[in-house]
């Protein structure tokens, strides 16, 4: 069936009451048979309707499978609101660099990771990150198997830590870090827990272009999609802990140097410092 009528009942039958849905009252057996090989989301929400009793198909289900808002039209048009930017391909284990990555690394593809995220994508979900072009995104984790990486420090395990210097990719001054060895937190018959959640945090195109370009990585900036996804947290609440306090230091260095430029903020930096001197990464 045309997109535009498939989009009628979807908006139609998403408005009311459980009782008085009828998936094939305006969509026949025959014609969900003969629907497209590629349906659009709107059409795998009447797919949806036509193969599970009402009372089971939550609208949130329905938002979700819609992408909901300003990203359903971008969406439905092959575009992407949220993209895994080149500096996070490290993340990803599909990625040569994943190898030497200390950090959460995903047995998910970056193409099957960025489906997902952005069919639960909405502008409504945006939280204010340190800066005005960072924002944060949090996502139930139930379809990767990330495990969370901070762990408090205590009498038991303070021996454990370990610092060293560190640069995130060739062309950024290498600082100080410390951290928990993994092999020495972690083991096959004590593993890390599960994360609840990711945290997404997002760069907008323009301050990705600006850096590309102070750091002679123009060739990146074609990419058009409005957010970049610059790193991945995997943890256990839904909100944004402190970034580390060499985090904050390095952003304050100019773009040059692998920073963004910001100076450093005070309260965020203290608040920071009180988070951090109790809790280490697991690397």
């Amino acid at each position: 069936r045309p997109a535009a009528a498939a989009l009628r009942d979807f908006r139609h039958i998403s408005h009311q009451p459980p009782s008085a849905l009828n998936p094939l009252s305006s969509t026949s057996a025959e014609e969900l048979r003969k629907a497209p090989a590629s349906p659009t989301p709107q059409m795998k929400a009447l797919f949806l309707f036509a193969l599970n009793p009402p009372s089971l198909v939550s609208r949130r289900t329905l938002q979700i499978l819609s992408s909901r808002g300003q990203t359903t039209t971008a969406m439905s048009a092959g575009a992407k609101a949220l993209v895994v930017d080149p500096f996070c391909f490290r993340q990803f284990a599909e990625n040569e660099a994943s190898k030497k990555y200390g950090g959460t690394v995903f047995s998910n593809t970056i193409a099957e990771f960025e489906e997902i995220v952005n069919a639960r994508f909405s502008d409504g979900e945006l939280k204010d990150g340190y800066a005005p072009f960072c924002k944060h995104v949090f996502v139930a984790n139930d379809f990767t198997d990330a495990r969370t990486n901070v762990l408090p420090i205590t009498k038991e395990n303070e021996h454990l830590l370990r610092s060293k210097y560190e640069a995130r990719n060739e062309k950024e001054l290498p600082v100080l870090a410390r951290f928990f060895p993994r092999e020495l937190v972690e083991s096959e018959s004590s593993p890390l827990p599960v994360a609840k959640y990711l945290d997404l945090i997002l760069y907008s195109r323009e301050q990705i272009n600006k850096e590309n370009s102070a750091m002679g990585n123009e060739d990146r900036n074609e990419e058009t999609a409005p957010w970049g996804i610059v790193s991945i947290k995997a943890q256990d609440v839904d909100y944004e802990l402190p970034m580390t306090p060499i985090t904050s230091m390095r952003n304050a260095l100019g773009k040059e140097e692998g920073g963004s430029g910001i100076p450093i903020d005070r309260e965020a930096y203290m608040e920071a410092y009180n988070y951090w001197k109790d809790h280490a990464t697991v690397s």
